[in-house]
């Protein structure tokens, strides 16, 4: 009998506090956690990753943008933005997987080429790292200074393979904003 004093207490306890006008709502300077408002908008995973990717923290990024990718579907901006992640952690077949599959889902979004273009110097591929920052130039109108700073890097290490000046590859996403890759010569 002296067990169920106990349990007989908080189940009046419980009982008591539903019938009363308040209920078991928190109160303010209650001990109780505020309630979720759900009408709110969470922050999407893509804004996320950006702020993960500007923190240097790389692989928080790229699950951030996996779960964009689950949210959103595999757009232009997702696979840019996951491509670029693994291009970050070093990951570069990956990275260069995902990029053409961005190009081919969006033939005229230039981050995307950008961002191929440095997979592909960082792979040693420089002609073909040229045409494609020549194809990201053309479809930025050579309004991206970023863009046109890569496609220089890239034609110099093309004439010059033993170019051992030292090389900064800029990423670039949709929106303000930079990511930077530097080329250890």
């Amino acid at each position: 009998m002296r067990d169920r004093y106990p349990a007989l207490a908080l189940t009046a306890s419980i009982l008591l506090a539903a019938c009363s006008s308040g209920g078991l709502q928190p109160f303010e300077g209650g001990t109780f956690a505020p309630g979720v408002d759900e009408n709110a908008r969470s922050v999407d995973g893509l804004t996320v990753g950006h702020r993960l990717m500007a923190a240097g923290q790389y692989e928080l990024a790229l699950k951030s943008y996996l779960r964009a990718a689950s949210e959103e579907g595999a757009t232009v901006d997702v696979l840019s933005a996951i491509g670029s992640a693994n291009l970050q952690l070093g990951r570069l077949n990956q990275a260069e997987q995902i990029l053409r599959r961005a190009t081919e889902i969006d033939e005229t979004f230039p981050p995307a080429w950008n961002n191929l273009g440095v997979v592909l110097m960082e792979q040693g591929k420089y002609g073909e790292a040229s045409r494609v920052f020549r194809v990201a130039f053309a479809l930025d109108s050579g309004e991206s200074a970023e863009i046109r700073e890569n496609l220089l890097l890239a034609l110099a290490k093309l004439e010059n393979p033993t170019y051992s000046a030292p090389e900064e590859f800029r990423l670039v996403r949709r929106g303000p904003g930079s990511y930077q890759i530097l080329e250890t010569p």
